[in-house]
């Protein structure tokens, strides 16, 4: 049985003759209902104190697990976001590995290429040089052939024109 404070002061004993002095008794009994009317004061601040911290406490422990949940996530976007970035920098060096082999293989075909050209631009230096030699020989004896006067003397082609002579057989074997 749950006695309250208004109870207490309201309590009424009998009187008898020889029995506790009525003072006193009310005295105490106005002493209990203000302790246990305090009393019961507290324990409802304290009850409602005890909800509030609980909620709080829910709160964080939501709080709590949203943070983890958080940080897991941040972890796993983490990992891949580095896992991303280790293929797309593979890709990148396969990417410029073969492109760079493209481009040595390239430079190497132009460079046979260039080679091949410069064969063939000699072998035609020699063909021209070679044709232009048999022609030039071939006048030069001409022209020696036409320079024997009627007496079979040999005529002087500088005679009269100031210039020296020069000797078409020296100009071919520079060439």
């Amino acid at each position: 049985m749950k006695v309250t404070p208004l109870e207490i002061k309201r309590q009424e004993f009998k009187k008898t003759m020889r029995g506790y002095d009525t003072i006193e008794v009310e005295t105490f009994l106005e002493m209990v209902s203000n302790e246990l009317e305090d009393l019961i004061h507290e324990n409802r601040e304290q009850k409602d104190k005890i909800i509030e911290l609980e909620t709080q406490l829910s709160d964080y422990k939501n709080i709590e697990r949203s943070l983890q949940q958080t940080f897991i996530q941040a972890q796993e976007t983490s990992g891949k976001s580095i896992e991303n970035s280790k293929r797309e920098a593979e890709i990148i060096v396969k990417e410029a590995e073969v492109k760079a082999s493209q481009i040595v293989e390239k430079a190497r075909l132009d460079f046979a290429h260039v080679k091949e050209e410069i064969s063939q631009l000699k072998a035609r230096k020699e063909s021209v040089l070679s044709k232009l030699k048999v022609l030039l020989s071939s006048e030069l004896n001409l022209i020696r052939a036409l320079d024997i006067d009627e007496d079979g003397n040999k005529k002087d082609p500088s005679k009269g024109t100031g210039k020296e002579h020069l000797e078409i057989d020296e100009i071919l074997k520079r060439l």
